[in-house]
């Protein structure tokens, strides 16, 4: 299986043994997240911006108003850590302290790019929308040329990056395990509610399946 090459930054560092390189782990991470979070530096000013994001092969898109603080800094080429997180489940041990969560996160490091290319910018523009929900690009109007025109989108290459995982039951001190206590794992998990009609949509019109029946869980 294909595997990111460990950097200084992305080795795994803190409980090495839930670091994971494979590039399928870590696109199976970014293609089920909704949200991802921008860490970068400007005049010595930390900023952590969350924002969507789309994803094509190894490259990861994200996109927004030219007059964005966070896309205007990003496009003069300063470096930037972006972060993706999943939580799994609340994992209750037998002690406060081994309390912990199931969760599967991405973390990426390295320098945006400006998509100028029309082309690269139209498919960015397709992988957002059906990164969010899969089968929506075909049934909307598709953004005209003023809405290209008024949209930075960025991308940034999947080098160097990795991802972290736990899984599994709480993990006691091995005399808390006679305790009376209960233990184990909450599983936590996205779930769409029913779709609400619009207080302007068209009489006859119901919701697609891909609305009715929309699912964060990747296969």
């Amino acid at each position: 299986m294909e595997q990111l090459t460990p950097t200084q930054r992305t080795t795994i560092k803190r409980i090495p043994k839930r670091g994971n390189y494979e590039y399928e782990t870590v696109y199976k991470i970014l293609d089920e997240g909704l949200v991802c979070h921008v860490g970068f530096v400007v005049d010595n000013q930390p900023f952590v911006i969350p924002t969507a994001y789309g994803r094509i092969e190894d490259k990861l898109y994200i996109h927004g108003s030219p007059a964005s603080r966070m896309l205007r800094s990003l496009q003069g080429g300063i470096q930037v850590c972006l972060t993706v997180t999943l939580i799994d489940g609340l994992v209750l041990a037998r002690s406060a302290f081994h309390h912990s969560m199931n969760y599967r996160s991405v973390v990426i490091f390295g320098t945006a790019e400006v998509v100028s290319d029309p082309e690269e910018k139209l498919q960015a523009l397709y992988a957002f929308t059906e990164h969010v929900i899969p089968g929506r690009w075909e049934e909307v109007r598709q953004p005209n040329q003023n809405e290209l025109a008024g949209t930075l989108v960025l991308a940034l290459p999947l080098l160097e990056a990795s991802a972290k995982v736990r899984t599994g039951a709480p993990l006691d001190d091995e005399a808390d395990y006679s305790l009376p206590v209960w233990a184990g794992e909450i599983p936590l998990r996205v779930v769409a509610d029913k779709p609400i009609n619009d207080s302007r949509l068209q009489p006859g019109i119901v919701p697609p399946p891909h609305v009715q029946n929309y699912n964060r869980q990747k296969k």
